[in-house]
């Protein structure tokens, strides 16, 4: 068995970095901005507010698992938003309250969590590097 090179799944974990925990911070605070801003606009206009929200909720988590190359990064955001938008679907004792029951407040709360989802589990991400025959084989 020389030559052959273990699996990356085998190999002892090391701990966070300061630099990689400060991004993954980041980017939760991203994604609890985006969720307040998609909170904001998706009932002021309807049908293209909603498709506007849950687009700047995709953009960011596969744009952040695609720029930092792992799944985790595509969590964190995703997490913020979800985060961000319990605490605003919660009302006031005043009887303030973000959002409205009506269906556009259901679909992007459900479309939300479906494509945090989604982005998470079917982010592209890269290969490890130490190999150079296909993985899987």
């Amino acid at each position: 068995m020389t030559g052959r090179t273990t699996s990356p799944l085998a190999r002892p974990l090391r701990p966070p970095s300061f630099g990689g925990a400060l991004l993954h911070v980041v980017l939760f605070a991203a994604g609890a901005v985006v969720g307040v801003a998609g909170a904001l606009v998706q009932p002021a206009w309807f049908p293209g507010g909603l498709l506007l929200a849950l687009a700047a909720e995709a953009g960011l988590c596969l744009g952040a698992a695609r720029a930092v190359g792992t799944r985790g990064a595509a969590v964190s955001p995703a997490a913020g938003w979800a985060l961000a938008v319990v605490l605003l679907t919660v009302s006031r004792p005043e009887g303030d309250f973000v959002f409205a029951a009506g269906s556009g407040s259901y679909l992007f709360l459900l479309g939300g969590i479906a494509l945090a989802v989604m982005c998470a589990t079917l982010a592209p991400v890269r290969q490890p590097d130490d190999d150079p025959v296909r993985h899987g084989k």
